[in-house]
């Protein structure tokens, strides 16, 4: 099993956020999520680049692999709107 991140890119989309919720809770895939506001870059010295500001939110899952995690898109409010969601592997760290 892998951790993989929905990155949501900031289309405000307007659907059952509950009802998708459930269905990966109800799946077992679901570890975590959420809305992501305002904040900054920090650097100890020199210039910082802005936010990623386009990123609205995020949802981690745990799943066998890539392809697992696409069939998870199905029902996202962001991905059913035409947006985009990024999908990114959490590598193990030891």
């Amino acid at each position: 099993m892998a951790d993989y991140i929905f990155l949501m890119h900031g289309e405000d989309a307007v659907g059952d956020w509950g009802a998708y919720i459930e269905t990966l809770v109800s799946k077992g895939v679901m570890r975590g999520g959420s809305a992501i506001g305002d904040g900054v870059c920090m650097r100890k010295s020199g210039d910082v680049p802005a936010i990623t500001a386009h990123i609205g939110g995020y949802i981690k899952v745990e799943v066998d692999s890539l392809e697992a995690a696409k069939a998870l898109l199905a029902g996202n409010p962001v991905y059913e709107a035409g947006g985009v969601v990024e999908i990114r592997k959490l590598p193990k760290t030891d």
